[in-house]
């Protein structure tokens, strides 16, 4: 994921999605990546050593300015690998994204001395390591595949739902306090404030019943 993240030009983040160990230190891996241009996998593939691609496609989004790619590879990881730490102190891995260079974790363990070991062999192996939040759960959560929500909400969402939740986000809609209204939006997107607010809450409906199911 490193060495992916250092090829690409302008690349927003990497997501582990799932991974399979094969042996001698290779794995099959599926990863999310956005970048702000476009790429070619095969191109920059060819140019790292030990990884070879399976299969690729483009997830379809609704800005012209970020393309989101799933890829399937087998890779060679040199020890230390970031899954293989996790999975070695025996913690379940919920989330691994790798933004601006630096790997942002979500695992799950029994407890807080399984933890301790967990985060001291990251910290001695990788040398560095900071802890950003903990949170006692009774549901572990998913290992992994998280990514595959960006493909589910794609598949659901039109592309006008789309381009007005990343207008939104972007310009800080959803911020508190907001650093943008409705009219903001509208005049960006070039439609009415009405079109605005009906395409935001429509596809905050579609989101909650993802999340809840259909309401009764």
């Amino acid at each position: 994921m490193a060495t992916l993240h250092r090829e690409l030009d302008d690349v927003r983040s990497i997501e582990l999605d799932n991974a399979f160990y094969v042996e001698d230190g290779t794995w099959i891996e599926s990863l999310t990546v956005a970048s702000n241009t476009e790429f070619d996998p095969e191109t920059v593939l060819e140019d790292i050593s030990g990884v070879s691609l399976f299969y690729g496609s483009e997830i379809p989004t609704a800005s012209d300015e970020l393309e989101i790619r799933r890829l399937a590879i087998l890779a060679n990881e040199s020890y230390p690998y970031i899954l293989s730490l996790i999975l070695r102190q025996e913690a379940i891995p919920n989330r691994i994204v790798l933004q601006n260079g630096v790997f942002e974790v979500v695992a799950t363990t029994r407890d807080w001395d399984q933890f301790r070991s967990m985060a001291d062999e990251i910290q001695e192996t990788l040398g560095e390591f900071e802890l950003l939040s903990v949170t006692q759960n009774e549901e572990p959560g998913e290992p992994l595949d998280s990514g595959r929500l960006t493909e589910v909400l794609v598949s659901k969402l039109t592309d006008d739902q789309l381009a007005v939740l990343e207008t939104a986000y972007t310009h800080g809609y959803f911020d508190v306090p907001r650093e943008a209204s409705e009219t903001d939006l509208a005049d960006e997107l070039d439609v009415t404030q009405s079109t605005v607010n009906e395409r935001l809450r429509t596809a905050e409906r579609t989101l909650l019943e993802l999340i809840y199911g259909p309401r009764e």
